[in-house]
């Protein structure tokens, strides 16, 4: 399985980025995919997931600003970011659950916030 991410980049801050990441190889769907952030320094935090239903959850500092969807067909998912903060600035990562205890990752992509 491969996650393939992009749409990162430089923004000033009230910005806005659109990230993707497509799923390919193995598995044709995932049950759940979603977004995880890992900024300098810092652990890796979830922002925001949906699942195949469209049932979503974000990370109480994104919600608002981001917007998570997905095209099942494309087995694709996409992380609308609005209003960007310098705080906002780490490196981006996909995730893909098939069920509880199989998920993948993706490679990441950044995003810098400028001020």
């Amino acid at each position: 399985v491969q996650l393939q991410a992009s749409g990162g980049g430089l923004v000033q801050a009230g910005g806005s980025l659109r990230l993707s990441c497509a799923a390919s190889g193995r598995f044709s769907s995932f049950n759940t995919m979603g977004w995880y952030r890992q900024a300098p320094g810092k652990q890796r935090e979830l922002v925001a997931t949906i699942t195949s239903g469209g049932s979503t959850n974000y990370a109480d500092s994104m919600k608002g600003r981001f917007t998570i969807s997905r095209d099942i067909a494309k087995n694709t998912v996409y992380l609308q970011m609005n209003n960007l903060k310098p705080e906002d600035t780490a490196v981006y990562y996909c995730r893909a659950w098939k069920n509880i205890v199989l998920f993948y990752w993706g490679q990441g992509t950044q995003v810098t916030v400028s001020s």
